[in-house]
């Protein structure tokens, strides 16, 4: 049979060594190249987000899902009642990416081994929580409170405010009945008669106001700021920072339509939540709009909202807020 030129071609044992090793080389040379693409992108990125806000409009218009599965990264969109269990969610490892007001994010700090990281914040909105009594309540101060029942969040920012404005009328959380109660629980309670007064935030605040003529006893305005931050894992910014930049990045161009557009917004939520567009777009009207990156005073400002809480014994220990502020690298 004949050989073929190839099968005729005698190549020296050491070129072939040297070939086999060159070869060995660029193999692996492609897999590390291969490893570190990945390890740049996650597979997955949770956000945690809740029925109101920037999150659920940009989970709408689906514009963070297109540019990361450009990367290979598949967006979860995970839904909680309230910022605290968002928080907690990220503390446990289940959560890499949310909102929240500015009381959660202390509670979470104070927590054994947290990972809660403060990335962003969006400013003061300190119109858009109030504490609200039923349109035929007696009640018509904030000193009327005393062994009154009030429904709030528990470690919510709600919960800060219900905090100050006993403050400003010389009472304490001791000298009330707080009911621990997930908003919309709080919500039923407050329409039935359940409790005297509900301490709440945006939308909620607005729909109670609109549906039942709720009263508002006193607004977190002279009480609170009622900023918003952006929060991320210790080891998401570690590991991916590149995509909460580009989290951030459109999280910022959603809020800046949110904020020329309030009626498309109103209705884009509208679809989402079943609740009516005018009252969405009264919180949208009385939201801030961010983010930006967090700074001496915003930083302040919770230190001093973490003393409060814990000279009240309301956290477990003293935290040092700066200790969880994380600047993304540009």
């Amino acid at each position: 049979m004949a050989h073929s030129i190839e099968s005729r071609i005698v190549i020296h044992p050491v070129l072939k060594a040297r070939l086999r090793a060159l070869a060995a080389i660029v193999a692996g040379t492609l897999v590390l190249g291969a490893a570190h693409a990945d390890e740049a992108w996650p597979k997955q990125f949770t956000i945690g987000y809740q029925k109101f806000g920037t999150l659920i409009i940009l989970k709408s218009r689906g514009d963070l899902d297109k540019r990361l599965a450009a990367h290979g990264v598949t967006v979860k969109w995970a839904e909680f009642p309230a910022g605290a269990p968002i928080l907690e969610g990220m503390n446990g490892g289940s959560v890499d990416f949310g909102i929240t007001g500015e009381t959660p994010p202390v509670f979470a700090q104070a927590a054994a081994g947290s990972v809660v990281r403060y990335i962003a914040y969006e400013p003061a909105a300190p119109a858009g929580e109030a504490i609200l009594v039923p349109k035929n309540s007696p009640l018509k101060t904030l000193a009327d409170l005393k062994g009154k029942r009030v429904a709030v969040a528990k470690g919510s920012n709600s919960y800060y405010l219900l905090v100050q404005a006993l403050k400003k009328a010389g009472l304490t959380l001791d000298d009330i009945n707080v009911a621990f109660l997930k908003p919309a629980d709080a919500n039923a309670a407050f329409a039935q008669g359940g409790v005297d007064a509900w301490s709440i935030w945006d939308y909620y605040y607005a729909a109670g106001q609109a549906q039942s003529g709720a009263r508002v006893l006193a607004s977190g305005e002279g009480l609170i700021d009622n900023h918003a931050f952006f929060l991320a894992s210790k080891d998401e910014i570690a590991k991916y920072p590149e995509v909460l930049k580009i989290a951030l990045e459109e999280t910022a161009k959603v809020d800046l339509w949110t904020r020329e557009h309030p009626d498309e917004a109103a209705a884009l939520l509208s679809q989402q939540v079943g609740i009516d567009a005018a009252i969405l777009k009264t919180a949208i009207q009385r939201s801030g709009f961010g983010p930006k990156p967090l700074g001496p005073e915003v930083i302040a400002a919770q230190q001093r909202m973490a003393d409060a809480l814990y000279a009240l014994k309301q956290l477990p220990n003293a935290i040092t807020v700066q200790d969880a502020v994380v600047t993304l690298p540009q």
